[in-house]
Protein backbone atom coordinates (compact mmCIF):
# COMPACT_ATOMS: atom_id res chain seq x y z
CA UNK A 1 0.00 0.00 0.00
CA UNK A 2 2.79 2.75 0.65
CA UNK A 3 4.39 2.11 -2.58
CA UNK A 4 1.56 3.53 -4.23
CA UNK A 5 2.24 7.16 -3.15
CA UNK A 6 6.10 6.28 -4.58
CA UNK A 7 4.70 5.39 -7.71
CA UNK A 8 2.60 7.89 -8.32
CA UNK A 9 5.68 11.01 -7.63
CA UNK A 10 8.20 8.68 -9.74
CA UNK A 11 5.34 8.78 -12.52
CA UNK A 12 4.17 12.44 -12.03
CA UNK A 13 7.83 13.75 -11.48
CA UNK A 14 9.42 12.73 -14.81
CA UNK A 15 8.75 15.41 -18.02
CA UNK A 16 6.44 14.00 -20.47
CA UNK A 17 8.98 12.96 -23.62
CA UNK A 18 8.69 15.74 -25.47
CA UNK A 19 10.12 17.85 -23.06
CA UNK A 20 13.02 15.71 -22.32
CA UNK A 21 15.86 17.79 -24.02
CA UNK A 22 17.88 16.01 -26.91
CA UNK A 23 21.22 13.90 -26.89
CA UNK A 24 23.84 15.71 -28.72
CA UNK A 25 23.34 15.64 -32.18
CA UNK A 26 26.59 16.37 -34.83
CA UNK A 27 26.30 17.33 -38.62
CA UNK A 28 28.87 17.21 -41.34
CA UNK A 29 27.82 20.67 -43.09
CA UNK A 30 28.22 21.27 -46.74
CA UNK A 31 30.65 23.69 -46.02
CA UNK A 32 33.08 21.89 -44.37
CA UNK A 33 33.47 21.00 -40.27
CA UNK A 34 30.74 20.23 -38.68
CA UNK A 35 27.31 21.83 -37.36
CA UNK A 36 26.92 21.03 -33.64
CA UNK A 37 23.31 21.40 -32.29
CA UNK A 38 24.64 21.48 -28.74
CA UNK A 39 26.13 24.87 -30.05
CA UNK A 40 22.69 26.50 -30.30
CA UNK A 41 21.22 25.17 -26.59
CA UNK A 42 19.30 28.41 -25.58
CA UNK A 43 17.83 29.28 -29.50
CA UNK A 44 15.38 27.38 -31.10
CA UNK A 45 16.49 25.40 -34.10
CA UNK A 46 14.55 24.33 -37.34
CA UNK A 47 15.77 21.15 -39.19
CA UNK A 48 14.10 20.62 -42.66
CA UNK A 49 15.64 17.58 -45.12
CA UNK A 50 15.67 19.34 -48.13
CA UNK A 51 16.30 18.18 -51.92
CA UNK A 52 16.86 19.82 -54.96
CA UNK A 53 14.45 18.57 -57.36
CA UNK A 54 11.23 18.29 -55.27
CA UNK A 55 7.56 20.11 -55.82
CA UNK A 56 8.70 21.33 -52.31
CA UNK A 57 12.25 22.69 -53.44
CA UNK A 58 10.63 26.37 -53.35
CA UNK A 59 10.52 26.08 -49.79
CA UNK A 60 14.20 27.18 -49.88
CA UNK A 61 12.61 30.60 -50.52
CA UNK A 62 11.20 30.53 -47.02
CA UNK A 63 13.45 28.60 -45.50
CA UNK A 64 16.01 31.37 -45.97
CA UNK A 65 13.42 34.40 -45.34
CA UNK A 66 13.36 32.89 -41.68
CA UNK A 67 16.89 32.62 -41.56
CA UNK A 68 17.01 36.30 -42.85
CA UNK A 69 14.10 37.56 -40.13
CA UNK A 70 14.92 35.21 -37.00
CA UNK A 71 18.22 34.17 -37.28
CA UNK A 72 19.88 37.22 -35.44
CA UNK A 73 17.49 36.75 -32.92
CA UNK A 74 19.20 33.19 -32.34
CA UNK A 75 16.89 30.98 -34.72
CA UNK A 76 18.88 28.49 -36.59
CA UNK A 77 18.08 27.11 -39.77
CA UNK A 78 19.48 24.00 -40.75
CA UNK A 79 18.43 22.61 -44.23
CA UNK A 80 19.90 18.70 -44.25
CA UNK A 81 19.31 17.57 -48.27
CA UNK A 82 19.00 14.20 -48.49
CA UNK A 83 18.80 11.62 -51.57
CA UNK A 84 16.20 9.39 -49.87
CA UNK A 85 13.60 10.07 -51.77
CA UNK A 86 15.74 10.27 -54.87
CA UNK A 87 15.27 13.84 -55.34
CA UNK A 88 18.76 15.57 -54.44
CA UNK A 89 21.59 16.75 -57.13
CA UNK A 90 24.49 13.90 -57.04
CA UNK A 91 27.24 16.13 -55.15
CA UNK A 92 27.33 18.34 -52.22
CA UNK A 93 29.04 20.89 -54.56
CA UNK A 94 26.12 20.27 -57.03
CA UNK A 95 23.53 21.72 -54.08
CA UNK A 96 25.67 24.01 -52.99
CA UNK A 97 25.49 25.61 -56.36
CA UNK A 98 21.80 24.97 -56.81
CA UNK A 99 21.38 26.67 -54.47
CA UNK A 100 23.38 29.75 -54.26
CA UNK A 101 22.56 30.37 -58.49
CA UNK A 102 18.39 29.45 -57.35
CA UNK A 103 17.51 30.86 -53.92
CA UNK A 104 20.89 32.74 -52.81
CA UNK A 105 20.89 30.63 -49.55
CA UNK A 106 23.32 32.09 -47.01
CA UNK A 107 21.75 29.45 -44.19
CA UNK A 108 23.34 26.26 -42.54
CA UNK A 109 23.36 23.22 -44.97
CA UNK A 110 24.83 19.90 -44.08
CA UNK A 111 26.16 17.43 -46.65
CA UNK A 112 23.99 15.06 -48.23
CA UNK A 113 22.73 13.16 -45.24
CA UNK A 114 20.17 10.07 -44.62
CA UNK A 115 17.36 10.61 -42.87
CA UNK A 116 15.18 7.74 -42.74
CA UNK A 117 16.45 3.98 -42.60
CA UNK A 118 19.22 1.94 -40.98
CA UNK A 119 21.43 4.52 -42.84
CA UNK A 120 19.36 7.32 -41.20
CA UNK A 121 21.75 9.93 -39.20
CA UNK A 122 21.42 9.71 -35.64
CA UNK A 123 18.74 12.45 -34.59
CA UNK A 124 16.67 11.16 -37.13
CA UNK A 125 16.78 7.79 -35.67
CA UNK A 126 16.64 9.45 -32.48
CA UNK A 127 13.42 11.17 -33.77
CA UNK A 128 11.96 8.13 -35.26
CA UNK A 129 12.71 6.23 -32.01
CA UNK A 130 11.72 8.87 -29.35
CA UNK A 131 8.84 10.84 -30.82
CA UNK A 132 7.83 8.48 -33.59
CA UNK A 133 8.82 10.96 -36.34
CA UNK A 134 10.33 10.03 -39.51
CA UNK A 135 10.03 12.42 -42.91
CA UNK A 136 7.67 10.74 -45.15
CA UNK A 137 8.96 13.15 -47.67
CA UNK A 138 11.57 16.14 -48.34
CA UNK A 139 10.86 19.40 -46.95
CA UNK A 140 9.67 17.76 -43.31
CA UNK A 141 10.06 20.05 -40.47
CA UNK A 142 11.53 19.85 -36.96
CA UNK A 143 10.57 22.10 -34.33
CA UNK A 144 13.33 21.98 -31.55
CA UNK A 145 13.10 24.54 -28.55
CA UNK A 146 15.72 26.10 -26.54
CA UNK A 147 16.87 23.36 -24.86
CA UNK A 148 16.96 21.02 -27.13
CA UNK A 149 13.24 19.29 -27.01
CA UNK A 150 11.34 18.67 -29.89
CA UNK A 151 8.61 21.70 -30.25
CA UNK A 152 7.01 20.46 -32.96
CA UNK A 153 6.68 18.33 -36.45
CA UNK A 154 5.65 19.29 -39.86
CA UNK A 155 5.06 17.62 -42.88
CA UNK A 156 6.07 19.00 -46.56
CA UNK A 157 2.83 21.07 -46.90
CA UNK A 158 3.26 23.24 -43.90
CA UNK A 159 5.40 26.53 -45.41
CA UNK A 160 8.08 27.74 -43.62
CA UNK A 161 6.64 31.29 -43.30
CA UNK A 162 3.22 30.55 -42.56
CA UNK A 163 1.78 31.21 -39.34
CA UNK A 164 1.92 27.42 -38.23
CA UNK A 165 5.21 27.75 -37.97
CA UNK A 166 6.36 31.07 -37.21
CA UNK A 167 4.03 31.48 -34.37
CA UNK A 168 6.04 28.98 -31.70
CA UNK A 169 9.49 30.10 -33.01
CA UNK A 170 8.62 33.68 -31.95
CA UNK A 171 7.43 32.59 -28.67
CA UNK A 172 10.74 30.76 -27.95
CA UNK A 173 12.32 34.15 -29.55
CA UNK A 174 10.14 36.01 -27.05
CA UNK A 175 11.37 34.47 -23.64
Amino acid sequence: MRLLPVLATLVFASPPLAAMAAPSFDFASIDGGEIRLDDYRGHPVLVVNTASRCGFTPQYDGLQALHEKYGARGLLVLAVPSDDFRQELSSEQAVKDFCDANFGLTLPMTEITHVKGDNAHPFYKWMKAEHRFEPGWNFNKVLLGPEGEVVATFGSFTKPTSRKLTRPIEAMLDQ
